[in-house]
C-alpha cells in the first residue's frame, strides 16, 4: 500500500449484505478512507444493520466512484 491515500475521496465502500445465494440484497451503508501513512483507515456509517446483516468492506471500482454501488 502507498503512502498516497489522502485523497478526498474515499477508498472502500461499507456494505450491510442480507440474504442467501443468488438473493444477496447489498445496502451501501458507509465509506471508509485510508489513512496517509497505510496503517490504518477511518471508517465513516451513516446506518447501522441491526437485521443480522454481514458487513462488508470493498474497494471502490471506477464505475462506483460515479454513482453505481452495485457491488457484486
Amino acid at each position: 500500500m502507498t503512502n498516497e491515500t489522502t485523497k478526498a475521496r474515499p477508498t472502500h465502500r461499507i456494505f450491510a449484505v442480507t440474504g442467501k445465494g443468488n438473493k444477496k440484497f447489498w445496502l451501501p451503508i458507509g465509506a471508509l478512507w485510508a489513512h496517509a501513512d497505510g496503517k490504518g483507515f477511518n471508517p465513516r456509517l451513516d446506518y447501522l444493520p441491526l437485521n443480522d446483516a454481514e458487513i462488508v468492506i470493498r474497494t471502490i471500482e471506477d464505475t462506483q466512484a460515479e454513482g453505481n454501488t452495485d457491488a457484486r
